[in-house]
């Protein structure tokens, strides 16, 4: 049943997904809804250690040392699912948050 603190919530959402500054970069973002320009340049700087990992694994494939690519290649791969899983949590801390009364 659809109530009406949920079409709010649903609302508030649509609003403040319509207002991203970057849309691009939420995936390097560890929260989930970009709204300051502190979290614009969080997002930049894990999307330039990401780019520095790829072609740093690229270059060490080059000099042959399969060990270290593979090092790099495991830390690229682990950065993005790593500020995803940050940014479910800070969806279900939200969630939490909308969900006790307003009286407290």
């Amino acid at each position: 049943m659809i109530t009406r603190s949920k079409l709010v919530e649903q609302l508030r959402d649509y609003q403040i997904r319509s207002q991203h500054k970057c849309p691009a970069l939420t995936i390097f973002s560890p929260k989930p809804v970009i709204t300051t320009w502190a979290d614009v340049t969080v997002a930049i700087l894990w999307a330039v250690l990401f780019s520095v990992l790829v072609i740093s694994s690229y270059v060490t494939l080059y000099f042959r040392h399969f060990w270290l690519s593979f090092a790099i290649i495991c830390l690229g791969i682990f950065l993005p699912i790593r500020l995803r899983i940050s940014r479910q949590a800070h969806a279900r801390k939200r969630e939490r948050r909308l969900l006790l009364p307003l009286s407290m």
